[in-house]
């Protein structure tokens, strides 16, 4: 006789079961970068100063989620083999065994033609070409390129990365003008400092990975003194959208005020030995990278959140 608690004990079992893998199914799509790719295309779409139906918005962002999902699926499958090597990446689903990588495969194939397909077949030819050239520029560019080929994969393949404003601008208008493109400038000069700040106190684990990252090419004197040319470089583009019709006074003031924390951040940086190692095998001055790249994140969020609210609210741009 089968007891009267069996079937009940058999069912969340079951259900334990398909809720962890549905988990590590969330995890292929990186969900943090999903997070902010969707910001960032949010404040393009609105930005842009176009009505769009609802509906049509609706899909426009989950295509770019989807799209995200879908490149960052294809990024795990073809990493697996490095992630499982380094502290930050070893436990992901596919190093850990927990998801096959065809099926990471399967997963990112899907996501990224059916997110391209549903955005031309709904929204516009513009949005879904740029949304598949963003995501060949991870996928392919990024990942299986320049990622194990050059110190400088941060850099040309941050473009994927600073494209999803312009999706975004894509779909609402149908048209990518230059302020546009000025949000995507702002993202792909952010996004030096902000990973080379990270290697710098995080080099022995792309070491053990044996990818060709800034500090462990060049050395970490020369990885700071690139930080501090991009954050110079990004400090006043970061500020130009108040003076090109597209943000107003909250956002200057955030803009002005985070370039100034930022620029410091990076000069603190600058002056100090973070990404050496002294006599004794400790790492120096750890810290003063682990702040500035802390800093970045909170910067970028600041600056696209004032952007952001700005549209939602109606404030007027400074310059028309």
């Amino acid at each position: 006789m089968t007891p009267r608690g069996a079937p009940s004990a058999a069912m969340a079992a079951g259900a334990a079961r398909f809720g962890a893998r549905s988990r590590d199914w969330l995890l292929l799509l990186k969900p943090r970068l999903m997070s902010l790719v969707v910001f960032t295309g949010l404040t393009g779409l609105l930005a842009a100063s176009r009505p769009l139906e609802p509906a049509r918005a609706l899909l426009a962002m989950i295509c770019i989620a989807v799209g995200a999902g879908g490149s960052g699926a294809l990024n795990m499958w073809w990493d697996a083999d490095i992630d499982a090597k380094m502290r930050r990446t070893r436990a992901r689903p596919i190093p850990v065994g927990r998801v096959k990588r065809a099926e990471a495969l399967a997963l990112g194939l899907a996501c990224s033609l059916v997110s391209v397909l549903a955005m031309g077949l709904v929204v516009n030819r513009l949005a879904a070409g740029l949304l598949a050239f963003t995501i060949f520029s991870y996928a392919v560019v990024y990942t299986m390129w320049l990622k194990r080929s050059t110190p400088q994969n941060i850099v040309i393949g941050g473009l994927a990365g600073a494209l999803p404003p312009v999706i975004g601008w894509a779909a609402a208008s149908g048209t990518a003008p230059p302020n546009a493109w000025l949000l995507c400038a702002i993202i792909f000069f952010w996004t030096p400092p902000h990973f080379w700040s990270l290697s710098l106190y995080a080099s022995e684990d792309f070491a053990r990975a044996g990818l060709p990252m800034m500090p462990l090419v060049k050395g970490a004197a020369a990885t700071r003194r690139q930080i501090l040319i991009y954050s110079f470089i990004l400090a006043p583009l970061a500020v130009a959208p108040s003076f090109t019709g597209l943000a107003g006074g909250l956002y200057l003031f955030v803009s002005a005020i985070g370039g100034l924390a930022f620029l410091r951040l990076a000069l603190r940086l600058a002056a100090s030995r973070a990404g050496e190692i002294d006599a004794d095998g400790a790492r120096l001055d750890a810290q003063t990278a682990r702040q500035l790249f802390g800093f970045s994140i909170l910067y970028l969020s600041l600056l696209f959140a004032s952007l952001l609210l700005e549209k939602l609210t109606g404030i007027l741009p400074l310059a028309v």
